[in-house]
C-alpha cells in the first residue's frame, strides 16, 4: 500500500482527525508514537505494544547504525522483522542524537562528523547515509537529516542551520528517489528556524515547495518556555499543506497533547511515558503520582481508579511501591505499561473528541494533569 494521508475532519479548535495509510497498516490520527530507541520500547514487549494499541513506534537511526548496524538488519529481512513488530514504524534521521554530541562532533555542509559515544569511532553522517540507513531498515517512514541548534543561540547561528536543513532536504529527496521504494517507505522533511517566527516560516514555506508528502517540526521543547513551543508551533503549522501530516518532534508532558493538537498537530513521540515509569513517576487524571513516597506503603487503591488498564484493575498502589524501592524488574515493566496507556488512552479520547466536536470539554481535565496527586 502506497503511503498517504486522509484528513477526516477539522475541528473549530484546530484539532484534526485523519489517517495514515502505511505498508504495515493504518495509523489513527492525532496520534502518540511510543519511543523504541535501539528497536525496543525499554520494560515492554512488542506483545505488550500490541495489548496496549500502539499502532506505530519510533525507532533511533543513530542507535540501529551504530548497533547491530543497519546493514546486519537489512540482511535480517529489516526492522520489522528483526524486531518483530508488524505494524508501522518511524525512523529519526539521527541527527537529534549526533547534534547531542556537541563535544564528538563537527558539522560541514556535506554532513556532520562525529565519534560513536560507544567506542569513539568516527562516524561521517550526510543526507544521502541517513536515507541509506533508514531504506536499509525499511522503516514506513523515514526522516530527512537536520541541523539541531541548542537555545538560546544567535539568530545568525539559527539562520545558518534552518538554511543546512532546506540544503539537506533536497539532497535527501533526490537520492530518496534513487534508492527507496515509495510504495513502501515515505520521506519527511524537518522545519528548523529555532524560536524565530520569520526563520521558521521561511523555513516551512521553502520546504513545502519541494512537496514532501509529511512534514516535522523540529528543534522545539527543548528548553524553551511551553508558551513558545505552541507559538511556534502555530507558526509553523499554519504554513503546511492541510492534506499532509504534521508531526511534533520530542513531545510531550500528558497536560499538553491537547494543546499541541488544537494547533494542528497530527504525530508526536516522547520518552516521558517510559522514562518516567522508571524512574516512578506515573500518569494519573489527577496529576503525577511518585510511586517511592511513604504514603503508598499501604495504599490499596489502584494508581488511577479512572484508569482501565492492566495494571491498574489487578495492582494496588502498595505493591506497585514495594517493586519500586525493593529495585524489582517488574516494577519498570508495570509503571510502564501503565504509563502509555495513559498516554495512548488520551489520544483515543481527543480523537473521540473531534469526532464528536466536544474537543473544548476536555481542556479543564488535562489542565488537572500538572498537578500531584497522593
Amino acid at each position: 500500500m502506497a503511503f498517504r494521508f486522509e484528513l477526516l475532519k477539522t475541528d473549530p479548535s484546530g484539532a484534526r482527525l485523519g489517517r495514515l495509510h502505511t505498508a504495515h497498516g493504518i495509523v489513527e490520527t492525532p496520534a502518540f508514537m511510543p519511543v523504541g530507541t535501539a528497536g525496543t520500547v525499554k520494560g515492554l514487549t512488542q506483545q505488550m505494544l500490541e495489548e496496549l494499541g500502539a499502532e506505530i513506534l519510533l525507532a533511533n537511526t543513530y542507535h540501529l547504525f551504530l548497533r547491530p548496524g543497519h546493514e546486519r538488519i537489512r540482511q535480517m529481512g529489516g526492522l520489522h522483522r528483526f524486531m518483530s513488530w508488524s505494524r508501522a514504524i518511524l525512523t529519526d534521521s539521527g541527527g537529534y542524537q549526533v547534534f547531542s554530541l556537541a563535544d564528538l562532533r563537527a558539522v560541514h555542509e556535506e554532513g556532520v562528523r562525529f565519534r560513536s559515544h560507544l567506542d569513539g569511532q568516527e562516524q561521517f553522517l550526510t543526507p544521502e547515509r541517513a536515507v541509506e540507513i533508514q531504506v536499509a531498515l525499511g522503516s514506513d517512514i523515514a526522516m530527512v537529516l537536520d541541523e539541531c541548534v541548542a537555545l538560546p543561540a544567535e539568530r545568525t547561528r539559527v539562520a545558518e542551520a534552518a538554511r543546512r536543513t532546506l540544503a539537506w532536504a533536497r539532497r535527501a529527496q533526490q537520492h530518496f528517489a534513487r534508492v527507496a521504494d515509495p510504495e513502501r517507505q515515505a520521506l519527511f522533511a524537518i522545519v528548523q528556524g529555532g524560536t524565530d517566527a520569520t526563520l521558521r516560516r521561511e523555513n516551512a514555506a521553502a520546504l513545502v515547495a519541494l512537496d514532501f508528502p509529511g512534514y516535522a517540526i523540529g528543534g522545539l521543547a527543548v528548553g524553551e518556555p511551553h508558551e513558545l513551543t505552541c507559538a511556534m508551533t502555530s507558526v509553523v503549522t499554519e504554513q503546511l499543506p492541510a492534506d499532509r501530516p504534521r508531526y511534533l518532534m520530542g513531545v510531550g508532558k500528558p497536560e499538553h497533547l491537547l494543546e499541541y493538537v488544537t494547533r494542528g498537530v497530527d504525530m508526536m513521540d516522547c520518552v516521558l511515558p517510559s522514562r518516567n515509569a522508571r524512574n516512578g513517576q506515573l500518569f494519573t487524571r489527577q496529576g503525577r503520582l511518585q510511586i517511592k513516597n511513604a504514603e503508598f506503603i499501604t495504599d490499596q487503591r489502584p494508581l488511577d481508579e479512572a484508569c482501565a488498564c492492566m495494571v491498574c484493575r489487578r495492582y494496588t498502589r502498595a505493591y506497585l511501591r514495594h517493586l519500586f524501592v525493593s529495585g524489582e524488574i517488574l516494577a519498570a515493566t508495570l509503571n510502564t505499561y501503565h504509563n502509555l496507556y495513559f498516554y495512548l488512552e488520551a489520544m483515543r479520547r481527543i480523537r473521540q473528541a473531534i469526532a464528536e466536536g466536544t474537543v473544548a470539554h476536555l481542556a479543564s481535565e488535562f489542565q488537572r494533569m500538572a498537578g500531584g496527586v497522593s
